[in-house]
């Protein structure tokens, strides 16, 4: 069989032709379009910069819009290639629904980050309790939260279930109240307790006036009395003053006499022979 070199050339040259000219249309959009994304994301970080877009939640969104809009730059250069769009969503959606699958805890945790970085329940540096942990936040990540304990543990806690459980933030409000529950015995004299606990008060300028500190009876029995001390302080002051408050009251009473509640003695029991009158 003899090649028919005409008709090849004639082939060859209307395909470079035809498609030649896509190809170069298709390189000239990648290019403007890889200019426009840098633009665009720029453009954008300087406008979340400006609007106050909290400093952890900026990056996310940027590579959240880069990643959008290189999606679109490459749909625009496939369709300038003639390829057929139905084919190429339907391979990016099989492609997605995969990784989706593969992925799921991952994105579960992913959706957390995104929840917790637009809602912020916390911030960092704040003190929360979750999951039943308690800590200092130190980094929040987009697929987990970092916190540290008290004696200084790190503990990386999942976005997905911090996002829907319970937390408490001990940091959104400037003030903490603290409550002591003092047990005594009612033998004492109940004025005068109350006396010295307000004498402590008074004499403590880190407990707040407003809200006013509380000193009241708030349970008794034939054997104790309990009174309870609600005092208020500034966040940061809570726990030195709430430490400090338990010694004072323990060498006050020591110092006064206040006696504790007596032990309590356990009732004798008579044994009841059958048929007898109890």
């Amino acid at each position: 069989m003899v090649l028919d070199i005409d008709n090849i050339r004639e082939l060859v040259v209307n395909f470079a032709m035809v498609y030649g000219l896509r190809l170069l249309v298709a390189i000239v959009i990648l290019v403007i379009g890889a200019w426009a994304v840098k633009r665009l994301n720029r453009l954008l970080q300087n406008m979340m910069l400006h609007k106050g877009v909290d400093e952890s939640l900026r990056p996310f969104l940027g590579s959240i819009i880069n990643v959008a809009l290189w999606v679109l730059l490459i749909v625009l250069v496939v369709a300038q290639l003639g390829i057929e769009m139905t084919s190429f969503i339907a391979v990016l959606g099989s492609a997605g629904l995969a990784i989706g699958l593969a992925l799921q805890g991952s994105l579960s945790n992913f959706a957390g980050g995104v929840l917790i970085l637009t809602i912020k329940p916390f911030r960092v540096g704040d003190f929360i309790e979750a999951q039943g942990q308690a800590g200092t936040v130190h980094i929040i990540n987009i697929f987990n939260t970092v916190i540290k304990t008290g004696n200084n543990q790190v503990i990386y806690m999942p976005n997905g279930p911090l996002a829907s459980s319970v937390v408490i933030n001990y940091s959104v409000e400037p003030t903490r109240r603290m409550e002591l529950n003092l047990v005594i015995s009612p033998e004492n004299d109940l004025e005068a307790v109350k006396e010295l606990l307000q004498q402590l008060v008074d004499a403590d300028p880190r407990i707040l006036d407003d809200p006013a500190p509380v000193i009241a009876v708030t349970a008794f029995t034939e054997y104790s009395l309990t009174i309870s001390m609600r005092l208020w302080a500034k966040k940061e002051e809570f726990w030195p003053l709430n430490w400090e408050m338990n010694e004072r009251v323990k060498m006050a009473f020591e110092k006064n006499g206040v006696k504790a509640p007596a032990p309590i003695q356990k009732r004798e029991v008579v044994a009841v022979q059958p048929g007898a009158k109890p």
